[in-house]
């Protein structure tokens, strides 16, 4: 089936224009001719342009404008007509556009985001619906906020850690296939004789047998390259790949630390917020942990949720919790015996927020003086390799 796009008069002289799927363009005549319109003419509907997400800072910007907005006390649906009018971006325009229409036509915030989940940051149609459900839509965009600039700077950590040794081991990898394609295969029969018919060093072998498989080396590391990335998108487009993705990440040395502390700050800050108003603790571990943008967090909360509207104590329920700690837990159910739940709540993200700035600090002491000490390794063995026949004959004739 195709989509053909018509222009028409109907039986009152009424000019319209419209789409219409069918077979051929003679099954479309066909089928606006049972509808009673006269046809002017049909062509076949172009094929609209895959739509691309919306860039992290256009993105940031629209959260914290939209959290102003609500701050003010704007309604959503007008709050969204207001950003509309003053974003320069057409595509952004008419997006903001069309979810406003949808809201103001009875369409939930989630559902209106969720048709869109590919432009914008995955469950931010629950962030928003959590925030308009407590009332405190502008406090949880600020927080959503406050958590995408702490990615933002551990991903930028990481880049300006990778950059420079990535640049080095480009340069390093160039230099030493031109010298595995063109230098070391003429100095293979030069060593052999030199060493006299012995066998050469072990190192030396290695890297002399390199040569003849650089080119097939270097196309298998780009494909697996290529694999990986497309492995990576295809996790992020379903819940249980994006679960899957988000254990290999909380299972990386230091990195993995940052991202867990990250998540429970951001859903100690939400929950707060949903304490003071008046949620009870089912819907705050719903909603809190669908503010994170985490389906592992939000998993595990569901099912403490379960087991507390069945009657179980929170420290009993969350004994088979594996990304929720103990402490988190024991201090939602110490914090409500003694009815400072949403001070010890905000307590809880300051202290992870804390650990996740630690550990960014520490990711980038480490990860820098990593990178060069392997690219240095593997500059010193291929230095070596070279030398070591060499130094073995001198050895030889000193003797």
């Amino acid at each position: 089936m195709a989509t053909f796009e018509y222009n028409a008069l109907t039986s009152a002289g009424r000019l319209m224009k419209g789409t219409i799927e069918a077979g051929s363009r003679e099954e479309a005549g066909e089928l606006l001719k049972q509808m009673e319109l006269a046809v002017n003419s049909i062509e076949k509907a172009k094929t609209p342009k895959p739509r691309t997400a919306i860039g992290r800072n256009e993105f940031m910007l629209f959260n914290q404008q939209l959290a102003s907005i609500t701050k003010a006390g704007i309604p959503l649906e007008r709050g969204l007509r207001e950003l509309a009018n003053d974003i320069r971006s057409k595509s952004m325009r008419k997006l903001i556009d069309a979810i406003a229409s949808e809201l103001e036509a009875g369409t939930s915030i989630e559902e209106a985001f969720e048709k869109r989940q590919k432009r914008f940051p995955p469950l931010y149609g629950r962030i928003l619906k959590a925030g308009v459900e407590t009332g405190r839509l502008s406090e949880m965009l600020t927080s959503l906020n406050r958590h995408l600039e702490l990615a933002h700077q551990t991903r930028r950590i990481i880049f300006e850690a990778l950059s420079y040794p990535a640049v080095i081991l480009t340069l390093a990898a160039v230099i030493l296939t031109a010298i595995f394609l063109i230098i070391i295969p003429q100095f293979g029969p030069i060593l052999a004789d030199m060493t006299e018919g012995a066998q050469l060093p072990v190192l030396t072998r290695l890297f002399l047998s390199v040569t003849e498989h650089i080119v097939p080396f270097w196309i298998g590391a780009g494909v697996l390259i290529a694999v990986i990335i497309f492995m990576f998108g295809l996790l992020s487009s379903s819940p249980a790949g994006r679960r899957l993705k988000e254990s290999l990440f909380l299972r990386m040395p230091v990195i993995g630390r940052v991202y867990h502390s990250s998540v429970l700050s951001r859903m100690a800050e939400s929950m707060a917020m949903m304490v003071a108003a008046g949620c009870d603790m089912p819907a705050c571990l719903r909603l809190g942990s669908g503010s994170t943008g985490s389906e592992k967090l939000l998993l595990e909360s569901e099912m403490l949720a379960g087991q507390i509207e069945q009657g179980a104590n929170i420290l009993e329920a969350g004994q088979l919790c594996r990304l929720i700690p103990r402490l988190f837990l024991y201090s939602i159910q110490l914090g409500t015996q003694r009815n400072e739940l949403q001070d010890n709540l905000y307590s809880l993200g300051q202290m992870y927020s804390e650990q996740a700035r630690c550990g960014q600090a520490r990711l980038q002491a480490i990860l820098l003086p990593c990178m060069l000490i392997v690219v240095g390794w593997i500059l010193a063995m291929a230095v070596l390799s070279m030398f070591l026949p060499i130094i073995t004959i001198i050895t030889k004739l000193s003797v």
